[in-house]
């Protein structure tokens, strides 16, 4: 029996999870082979209403607006970086990714983080790595409400969906900022 797709309406819960999941288990990968160590960031919450009998929390807000989705060390650099999905062909949404987030990515990056963008355009099966330096460049000199596809591909990097990691931006990381590729060098 076919299944037609197109009309399974995705629920916003659900969304970017594929591309989470990918970054969960190639973080998992990293510090299991003692590469790197990054780590999602919890959302904060303010616990309202909590029955500690049930261990069931009842009632809860966001308490403050969250950086970013994840940050960690590799190469004794510090990296920080948000991870977006999107269903559009053409091009990413900058209301995908809030204000204060660009903001976080383009301090940190200015006191000398590795910080980017990892984003995954869903129909198309393609990832992609941009670094704050042209995020903050697109966002200065185009007045548009969403970066198209064709800045990705001509300013980005594509990450290669592998085995393992499935997900391996620190390949991106490392050809861009440290010349070359971690699985060949030797351990001190």
């Amino acid at each position: 029996m076919k299944i037609n797709y197109s009309r399974i309406k995705e629920s916003h819960a659900n969304r970017g999870l594929g591309l989470e999941s990918d970054i969960n288990l190639a973080n998992e990968y990293y510090r299991i082979n003692d590469i790197a160590y990054v780590y999602k960031k919890p959302t904060p919450i303010k616990l309202v209403n909590v029955d500690y009998k049930l261990g069931k929390i009842k009632e809860a807000y966001f308490e403050t607006p969250s950086t970013t989705d994840y940050n960690g060390i590799y190469k004794g650099k510090y990296i920080d970086f948000e991870a977006k999905e999107t269903s559009s062909k053409t091009s990413f949404s900058l209301s995908n990714i809030h204000k204060h987030q660009i903001e976080h990515l383009i301090n940190v990056k200015s006191h000398g983080a590795i910080s980017f963008l990892i984003v995954r355009f869903v129909h198309l099966n393609e990832t992609y790595f941009l670094s704050t330096k042209h995020l903050e460049q697109f966002i200065k000199n185009y007045e548009r409400k969403s970066i198209p596809l064709s800045f990705f591909k001509e300013y980005g990097k594509i990450i290669k969906i592998k085995y393992s990691p499935r997900i391996d931006y620190l390949e991106v990381i490392n050809n861009l900022y440290f010349g070359g590729n971690y699985h060949d060098e030797e351990k001190d």
